[in-house]
């Protein structure tokens, strides 16, 4: 019984990560963004094939460059090796737009998965876990054409942010 609520707090640190990984790119969060991985993590988007350190700077100057980003992941499938090692699979779908020369917004939706490997180790402040390998898969992408810009629909004036630095004042730490 122990194990087994063990395993239930683990599997929700893992998930409490993957949700981090999602809001820190959306909100260009980098500090937050770096605790979802151990520096030395093998990374590979096929675009980038090396260590999460090395990654991180790469990573957020792409989503620095979207007007406009989203990442949903789903709940992911997580199986231990040990107390301290676990491998993941998560399927997300990530929508991104940018600034057109007519001044409309356009992007790509994309959807994909995640094949994670897991390690827990002590991080300066007690253990944690972070993500040790991650493999990027891309599965689908469809085009985005002319999506809604930054201000208010007067007919539906639901609130939007442009997001396009970290620090948004609307941004919290949880």
């Amino acid at each position: 019984m122990d194990r087994a609520i063990q395993e239930l707090i683990d599997k929700q640190a893992i998930a409490d990560v993957l949700q981090r990984y999602s809001r820190t790119l959306d909100w260009l969060d980098e500090d937050a963004q770096a605790s979802c991985y151990w520096p030395d993590a093998d990374i590979d988007y096929g675009f980038y094939t090396g260590d999460a350190e090395q990654f991180l700077p790469i990573v957020m100057e792409i989503e620095r460059g979207s007007d406009r980003r989203w990442h949903m992941l789903g709940a992911p499938l997580v199986k231990f090796g040990s107390s301290g090692s676990a491998s993941s699979e998560c399927y997300g779908i990530f929508a991104g737009a940018k600034r057109q020369d007519d001044g409309s917004l356009a992007g790509n939706l994309y959807g994909g998965r995640y094949l994670d490997e897991w390690e827990k180790r002590d991080a300066g402040n007690g253990e944690e876990w972070r993500i040790s390998k991650r493999l990027y898969i891309v599965d689908w992408h469809h085009p985005l054409e002319n999506q809604p810009g930054f201000e208010p629909n007067p007919e539906f004036p639901l609130p939007t942010f442009q997001i396009d630095k970290s620090g948004h004042p609307n941004y919290r730490e949880l």
